[in-house]
């Protein structure tokens, strides 16, 4: 029971239950990406959306299926991949404020062994 009234007052989990109807009613699935996010279109096509597997987070989408999304592309990337140039790289979720975020040497985060060697700080005279 518990579960359910969750489910019927957030977005953040997946869909909210008024999404899970709608989509029952009127999508139809156009594709997954690889991290399970399912996408949906009315079947007349001029609406389109996505039902997040697991938090709701829009940086989890890769370019080509933002694309489709956003109406840039008429094809799903299911459908009309786009190539990928010999420069780009696989699209990875924004990782700020989690372990596996970008963090430099001589940062508060970075892997730096001894803090004292690489830096002489400055004393007046």
């Amino acid at each position: 029971m518990i579960r359910f009234i969750i489910r019927l007052i957030t977005w953040w989990n997946s869909q909210t239950l008024g999404t899970q109807i709608y989509t029952w009613r009127k999508g139809q699935k156009v594709g997954e990406d690889p991290e399970g996010n399912k996408f949906y279109q009315t079947k007349d096509g001029k609406r389109r959306w996505i039902v997040y597997k697991g938090n709701i987070e829009a940086s989890r989408i890769s370019p080509q299926w933002h694309g489709w999304l956003h109406h840039t592309f008429d094809q799903p990337p299911t459908e009309d991949p786009l190539p990928m140039k010999a420069w780009e790289k696989p699209h990875i979720a924004n990782m700020t404020g989690m372990p596996e975020a970008y963090a430099p040497l001589g940062s508060l985060r970075g892997k730096r062994k001894d803090l004292t060697r690489d830096y002489i700080p400055w004393n007046p005279e």
